[in-house]
């Protein structure tokens, strides 16, 4: 059987999976530097990595787990798509493609995979891999989540090297006409398929032979190949450097003949640095990394385009040092810049990887049986960046600020006015002003007010003063501090028991065996109406209407 043949026959299989009407009305395009629906309104890409790019060719967990509940769960988790990897064989090798499941598991010997998925998903054991690739991305539709197609190597196996031969355009495994070719037939075979949102040309490229000039040749002529075949779709353009810079496009512009529906995508890890952040302070280790970032891709927002991060994680057992310091400083930057973004990853255990059977995937957000949460703690700090802050469509009110406390996804609540301030859901967030470097709750005169070291922190009507007026410090631009009466620097800080407090400044710069993660705030600004639990203040202290802008600064 041709392969021309096999996909056209492929496009009528797709009725065997109905696709079914997604919340998001789609398809999606780019609006400047935002993601948009159908009615211009700001879709946040908020996904899991789901691999189906090694040896077997098939989506990992289906021996664990039916396919419906882990559609199910990845939804459940507050996910909105999933970033579904694939190698370029499935689309121009035959003989691979028109393997069934159970003979690609055979070919491998996982006798235990064939029984799981036997169990687990019998409609998808004898299915062929392209198939068995569709049936997932189908279930995902099912359950109302989007899906990006990201050709994530050329020959099936874990990713990434300098020297595997999939790293840049001629290398043994990566010859260009061939990649073209893969990209076209997958874009029309999912042309037409509602959930399939976005296509990521080509993850990581990397290796001796990458350099500026072939990226552009060959990222375009991908670019316009996919489109041609699919336009409905994002076509998301990745860097060189395995991902991590895009500085190029600073001075030289792409050259396309569409518009409307291009998105960059970047990569960001802990180890993207080696072990800086065990070794180094990490308030200055977030600074420089944050710095360099910005040079490398983060100024592609202020040009007015997409940037996706698209692959980010940690370990969540939480006892890496390394992955444990970097989270804080990416959930602040992430809010910061209200990025989309793809966590890796979804996958609890992997049939077979790297010689290795059944091995456990400790940055997976599932366990290795598939059926439970590996950390809700890490569940929990992410949830804060799932959803948008602003962006087209969300102008529920006025941009404000909201105070984001990285190091556990919550931000800076209030309830009475003399009640400790504490952390909570940043969904109940106050909406804050912060002008001459005063925090004020809009709509009242309270204003934050720092205290001496150990002290809860507390709102004030007298915004006059020092201990009123805030400061981000350090290298990272994540602690706030103010002076308190006795003239002590102090920053925001916070208990075990969520109270918020002032403290001596620590970590600021030097030592690295400090953690500054209770002292990091951020100041997130936002257009949404999260407030949402029932506040009981003084009347006479809250200012008339309810976009009022309150200037407390002038309160004697």
């Amino acid at each position: 059987m041709g392969a021309p043949f096999l996909f056209a026959l492929l496009t009528v299989f797709l009725t065997i999976f109905p696709q079914t009407q997604l919340a998001t009305a789609l398809p999606l395009s780019t609006s400047s530097r935002w993601i948009v629906d159908e009615g211009g309104k700001r879709v946040k890409l908020s996904c899991l990595n789901w691999v189906s790019h090694l040896e077997p060719v098939v989506a990992e967990g289906l021996s664990k787990q039916p396919l419906d509940a882990i559609s199910k769960r990845i939804g459940s988790m507050g996910f909105n798509c999933v970033r579904l990897t694939w190698p370029l064989f499935l689309a121009t090798n035959d003989s691979l493609a028109s393997l069934t499941v159970r003979e690609s598991f055979q070919s491998l010997g996982l006798s235990d995979a064939i029984s799981g998925v036997q169990s687990n998903n019998p409609s998808i054991i004898d299915l062929s891999l392209i198939e068995a690739f569709q049936a997932v991305v189908s279930s995902l539709g099912d359950n109302n989540l989007m899906v990006i197609l990201d050709n994530h190597i050329s020959k099936p196996t874990w990713c990434c090297s300098n020297y595997d031969g999939n790293g840049f355009f001629g290398d043994k495994y990566f010859n260009p006409d061939l990649w073209i070719k893969g990209l076209t037939r997958m874009a029309t075979l999912f042309n037409g398929v509602r959930n399939v949102v976005g296509m990521s040309l080509r993850n990581e490229l990397r290796g001796p032979k990458q350099n500026v000039n072939d990226w552009y040749t060959y990222m375009q002529r991908g670019a316009e190949a996919v489109h041609k075949a699919n336009p409905n779709v994002l076509v998301i353009l990745s860097g060189l450097s395995y991902d991590t810079d895009l500085s190029f496009l600073d001075n030289r512009p792409l050259n396309l003949t569409f518009s409307g529906k291009v998105v960059f995508e970047i990569h960001w890890y802990a180890f993207t640095n080696g072990k800086a952040w065990e070794s180094g302070n990490p308030n200055q280790v977030c600074g420089m990394v944050g710095s360099r970032m910005a040079k490398a891709s983060g100024f592609l927002l202020d040009k007015g385009w997409p940037l996706f991060v698209s692959e980010w994680g940690v370990d969540q057992r939480g006892t890496n040092v390394n992955d444990n310091r970097y989270l804080s400083c990416f959930l602040a930057t992430a809010a910061q810049n209200d990025w989309d973004w793809a966590m890796w990853t979804l996958v609890g255990s992997y049939y077979f990887r790297q010689g290795v059977v059944g091995m456990n995937e400790y940055y997976g957000v599932l366990n290795d049986d598939w059926d439970g949460i590996r950390s809700q703690t890490i569940l929990q700090k992410v949830a804060a960046v799932q959803y948008p802050f602003q962006g087209p469509g969300w102008k529920e009110q006025r941009v404000h600020k909201i105070i984001f406390h990285p190091s556990t996804g919550l931000c800076l609540l209030r309830k009475l006015m003399f009640d400790p301030l504490h952390l909570g859901p940043c969904s109940s967030s106050d909406a804050w002003s912060y002008s001459r470097q005063i925090l004020t709750i809009r709509g009242t005169y309270f204003c934050l007010r720092a205290n001496e070291p150990g002290k809860p922190a507390s709102l004030d009507i007298i915004c006059t003063e020092p201990n009123t007026k805030w400061e981000a410090i350090s290298d990272s631009k994540l602690h706030l501090s103010a002076t308190s009466d006795s003239g002590t620097t102090v920053c925001l800080d916070v208990d075990s028991d969520n109270t918020i407090l002032t403290n001596t400044c620590k970590c600021i710069n030097g030592d690295s065996k400090c953690d500054p993660g209770s002292q990091w705030f951020t100041l997130v600004d936002s257009t949404r109406r999260f407030r949402s639990e029932s506040i009981v203040t003084e009347s006479f202290l809250e200012l008339p209407g309810e976009d009022f802008e309150g200037k407390a600064s002038t309160m004697v």
